[in-house]
């Protein structure tokens, strides 16, 4: 059976990070190094929407083995110093395929999405202290009549609760299996 390639350039220069799923395992090349994990050895996998101002799409999904090793896998390849761009369609296949691997190979991983539970905490509890700070001067500007900033604060909070809201509502903590992905941390 041929592999399934997926390819990605992490940053402007340097070549692109490599990956193919094969009969013997998951074979990449970055920076350089290259090997092969045999599915049996991965024992963790975690993924993330991970945004970044050039590119608002960006997935990433991270690959544990038992030796300790980590590979990351993002959704977006760096095209020129001001484009990135999106893979969704590889990206989602590639890591459907990987999981399909892994459950066929009997794996045991540890399948998470989104954000460790006490950095998801930490995020909830900031963007708690903001919508209180936000609150109390939204609240002193309606009351001393600054309606221009009152108004400031309200479009404020409103790109704010867009940009930071699909973040962390996206990376809630879940445990998922092979047979369902996540909906909201794949293209």
């Amino acid at each position: 059976m041929p592999g399934i390639r997926y390819a990605y350039k992490a940053s402007l220069v340097g070549a692109a990070h490599l990956f193919e799923l094969t009969d013997a395992g998951l074979s990449w090349r970055i920076a350089g190094k290259s090997g092969v994990w045999p599915y049996t050895d991965i024992n963790a996998i975690r993924l993330s929407y991970r945004p970044v101002s050039m590119q608002s799409r960006r997935f990433r999904a991270d690959i544990g083995n038992k030796d300790g090793g980590r590979i990351a896998i993002l959704s977006t390849s760096w095209q020129s110093a001001a484009l990135m761009a999106p893979q969704d369609q590889d990206y989602r296949a590639f890591i459907t395929a990987l999981h399909a691997r892994l459950a066929q190979a009997g794996s045991r991983a540890n399948l998470a999405g989104g954000l460790k539970p006490r950095i998801y905490a930490a995020a909830i509890l900031l963007l708690a202290l903001v919508a209180t700070a936000m609150s109390g001067l939204l609240v002193r500007a309606l009351a001393t009549g600054e309606f221009a900033g009152a108004l400031f604060l309200v479009g404020f909070a409103a790109l704010f609760a867009w940009q930071v809201g699909g973040f962390v509502g996206r990376n809630r903590p879940l445990a998922y299996s092979f047979d369902h992905l996540p909906k909201a941390l794949l293209p």
